[in-house]
């Protein structure tokens, strides 16, 4: 008779119904659909591990933020932004709903461009535009937000070559009062540096200056920033217009909004401390209010990403194996690492059953499947006894890990869109050994006989 192999005893003290200062622990929920379809049934077609993201939350988030703030002011635009997720159905559905394209590098313009989107509904941003692809992007009527002297000079020669006037506006970087501040990006605007661009710009014959942008950087929990920014930018397009005559058209206060992803220097979730987009509307749209009333008439560009798909993106994924550590934790082994789940690094994801596990639960580690000690998913989670093969459900893992994932020990995995009407579809298929060596070159002399 084989004999069972023998596991280390190990006393767990559980802990059930307790209270806190913050109430109960709530109860865990599995989660077995994602819009009516099985996520079962999702995997079994498309494998494990598999990214699954629910169209019909996309649009009912760009729908919600379109709503709460073209309700408190009268002129919104929204550019989707491509460096949170530029899978082209996701782009697609979010120009469908009607925001425009906010990119960042030649790529993305090629791929904005690659979907049907016009020149002129496109704002370039970022801290580096290829001459090339600048030429290329004024020549096509994109608005380039201008990061730097060096590509001031650049968009200048560019479109005097073509004798064209580009449209540009001016990114900042700005004391919102929020620490660490963002400075790198723009130019400053308590030292005179934005002024003496626009003085720049002014003097020439091939660049109008349209707008006025500020990204103050990523997961802001302080609404109150955006109005301060705002406010800032609101006098400054006053004062370009007093001393050069410039009219501001629009002022674009980049995304950063936080989503419901929890971060791991959080000690509530996300859900309980993460501003909502009516709070962030409320800010914003108060101060430019106030700015119409004295008579300016500024448009008012957002280049919302992660809470418009954050909550619209899953990720299915399987035990592969388990263990206890020399500590006592139990560790599962999930065949999603950290090559396609990047941002699990700052965020700390909910992990779900999906379906219903009865038993006290137990804390866990959960490493992903790379030979990497870094390859940790979760350092701490809750769970109920989850045996081998179990599946377990990531999320909210929509914004940026499909964008900033990596080939790293393992291939990237399929990509599936579920549907409003409950049909699910296949909108990036899993990379094969084909897809990884077909750039690479074997010289002939070093091929094996």
């Amino acid at each position: 008779m084989a004999r069972e192999p023998w596991e280390k005893p190990v006393i767990v003290m559980q802990v059930t119904g307790l209270m806190n200062k913050f109430g109960r622990r709530s109860a865990r929920k599995a989660i077995k659909d994602i819009d009516g379809v099985l996520i079962s049934d999702l995997v079994a077609e498309y494998g494990s591990p598999l990214f699954i993201f629910s169209e019909r939350t996309i649009r009912e988030k760009y729908r919600e933020a379109k709503r709460v703030f073209s309700s408190r002011y009268p002129d919104v635009r929204f550019g989707w932004s491509y460096k949170t997720n530029y899978l082209d159905a996701i782009c697609a559905i979010f120009h469908q709903e009607g925001a425009l394209a906010e990119v960042v590098s030649e790529f993305e313009y090629a791929k904005a461009r690659r979907l049907g989107v016009a020149g002129p509904d496109i704002f370039y941003n970022g801290p580096y535009k290829p001459d090339e692809s600048l030429a290329l992007a004024a020549k096509e009527g994109a608005s380039i937000h201008i990061d730097n002297f060096n590509e001031l000079e650049a968009l200048g020669r560019l479109a005097e070559a073509q004798k064209i006037k580009a449209r540009a506006a001016l990114r900042l970087n700005l004391d919102a009062g929020i620490y660490p501040s963002w400075d790198r990006f723009g130019f400053n605007l308590e030292s005179g540096e934005a002024i003496e661009a626009a003085r720049r710009i002014a003097g020439h014959e091939h660049i109008r200056l349209e707008g006025l942008h500020v990204h103050l950087g990523t997961y802001i929990l302080e609404p109150g920033a955006y109005a301060t920014a705002a406010a800032k930018m609101v006098d400054l397009a006053a004062t370009l217009k007093d001393r050069f005559g410039i009219e501001i058209g629009y002022l674009d206060l980049g995304g950063g909004f936080a989503s419901q992803s929890t971060l791991h220097s959080q000690y509530l979730p996300a859900e309980e401390v993460s501003p909502t987009l009516n709070q962030y509307a409320e800010q914003i749209c108060a101060t430019l209010s106030k700015s119409r009333r004295d008579g300016q008439s500024l448009g008012l560009v957002l280049e919302t990403g992660r809470a418009l798909i954050d909550e619209a993106g899953y990720l299915a994924t399987t035990v592969v194996a388990e263990k206890r550590l020399p500590s006592g934790l139990r560790s599962l082994v999930i065949d999603a690492g950290v090559n396609i789940l990047f941002t699990s690094f700052w965020y700390k994801y909910k992990i779900s059953t999906t379906r219903e596990i009865h038993g006290l639960q137990e804390e866990l580690i959960i490493h992903g499947p790379l030979c990497m000690n870094i390859d940790v998913v979760r350092p701490s989670v809750m769970l109920p006894p989850v045996e081998l093969g179990e599946t377990l459900l990531v999320h909210p893992v929509g914004a940026y890990n499909v964008t900033q994932w990596m080939q790293f020990i393992r291939m990237r995995p399929n990509v599936v869109l579920v549907g409003e009407d409950g049909s699910h579809e296949l909108i990036r298929e899993a990379e094969t050994i084909d897809d990884i060596v077909s750039r690479e070159r074997l010289p002939e002399r070093l091929k094996l006989s």
